[in-house]
């Protein structure tokens, strides 16, 4: 009896550790991440500076992190795709928008993970496949957009993607009556999502959630499992955009951190209580309008 005792406090202790793991990396990653950039950045910031940061400006890219984490949080996709609308309708170039975002994203997914566990929505054998896939396309991606693509000649190219995942969001809104169906080569779809969302800005959400959404999976563990393992993709490209293109607009970044953090744990929140159909409609649509309105502006 002793012995049995014994045991189950064994694997209880071994499941508490495991289960704290899934909190313990995302913070210590965080706490790395500030430190390194602390260390390395201290000298660009002055106190004038940074008081002088927290203008308009500031203001209406804390908006846009508020709104991208929601939609993101409660969709289980969207916070690259609404963020880097906004950001190159406002004028943002490419390259800035996208290190912006994903640097950003290494801070918001990292919450988005942690209240995603909180709330029990997370399956932890499908974090575990999209992974490492996910991981190497960002990479891939990342790289490409910091040292071989030349930003602004893809800027059209990003805003025509932009619609086209719009509309994906849109159509699997409209879709009805899902058949639950076996999901294949997992691996190929989290690459691909990872290397379009580091090249695009945008794009892990809307094809890798909506993807297997499409295939009738529970959109309550759907969601949560691709927003924590999109934590890794995200610090995976914005490591890599650190270290090939350097740091540029700390104003869009600290605004889109600030603004995710505190929406992120509400999203968790509210991933089961909300209407999922007209808010997919929403965000499709929006992010419709303002890829227009950069494309207008460069035609």
């Amino acid at each position: 009896m002793g012995k049995l005792k014994e045991n189950n406090v064994a694997v209880k202790t071994e499941v508490t550790f495991k289960e704290r793991l899934w909190v313990v990396i995302p913070v210590t990653l965080l706490i790395g991440l500030i430190s390194t950039l602390v260390y390395n950045h201290h000298a660009e910031f002055s106190w004038n500076g940074f008081v002088g940061g927290f203008n308009q400006e500031f203001l209406i890219f804390f908006s846009i992190g508020i709104f991208a984490q929601l939609v993101d949080g409660t969709l289980g996709m969207g916070y690259g795709a609404t963020s880097t609308s906004f950001l190159l309708a406002y004028g943002i170039p490419p390259a800035i928008s996208s290190t912006g975002v994903h640097v950003a994203e290494m801070f918001t997914t990292g919450a988005s993970a942690i209240s995603h566990h909180r709330f029990g929505n997370i399956n932890k054998k499908l974090v575990k496949h999209l992974l490492i896939p996910g991981v190497l396309g960002s990479i891939t991606g990342a790289y490409l957009l910091s040292d071989v693509i030349d930003g602004d000649a893809i800027k059209p190219f990003i805003a025509v993607y932009m619609i086209a995942l719009a509309v994906i969001i849109i159509r699997k809104a409209m879709q009805k009556n899902i058949i639950k169906k076996k999901t294949k080569r997992l691996g190929i779809l989290a690459s691909f999502g990872g290397f379009m969302d580091a090249v695009g800005g945008g794009g892990w959400g809307p094809i890798v959630t909506s993807t297997l959404l499409g295939r009738g999976r529970n959109p309550r563990y759907t969601i949560g499992s691709v927003n924590a393992a999109e934590f890794a993709v995200s610090f995976a490209s914005g490591i890599t955009f650190m270290i090939f293109g350097g740091i540029q607009g700390w104003q869009v970044i600290i605004g889109l951190i600030l603004g995710g953090v505190i929406a992120a744990p509400i999203a968790a929140l509210l991933v089961n209580k909300i209407k999922r159909q007209p808010m997919m409609i929403l965000v499709g649509v929006l992010i419709i309008i303002l890829s227009l309105r950069t494309l207008s502006k460069l035609l």
